[in-house]
């Protein structure tokens, strides 16, 4: 199963490159924000995460009612975040 997912952006590793690192449920993993060059991504901000890529800035109220129905799926949010965590995008 693929799902966005949402992760709030604890560094920026590379500004140059577009990648950031995020932390999703205490995985942390580097991502590109490229495809939110344009609005801009800080270290705090929550961003929807797909596939390595930050689709969508969310507000935290937003990415904690997500993550919470996520984790309702129980098995299927557990297989998603082992990828998450397993995956690069570099």
């Amino acid at each position: 199963m693929c799902l966005g997912i949402p992760g709030r952006v604890v560094d920026i590793v590379d500004a140059d490159n577009h990648l950031a690192k995020v932390d999703v449920s205490g995985v942390q993993r580097t991502i590109s924000v490229r495809l939110l060059a344009d609005s801009g991504v800080c270290v705090d901000d929550w961003v929807l995460v797909h596939v390595g890529f930050a689709l969508a800035k969310v507000d935290e109220d937003e990415a904690a009612m997500t993550l919470d129905q996520l984790k309702r799926l129980g098995r299927e949010y557990d297989d998603e975040l082992e990828s998450f965590a397993s995956s690069s995008v570099l």
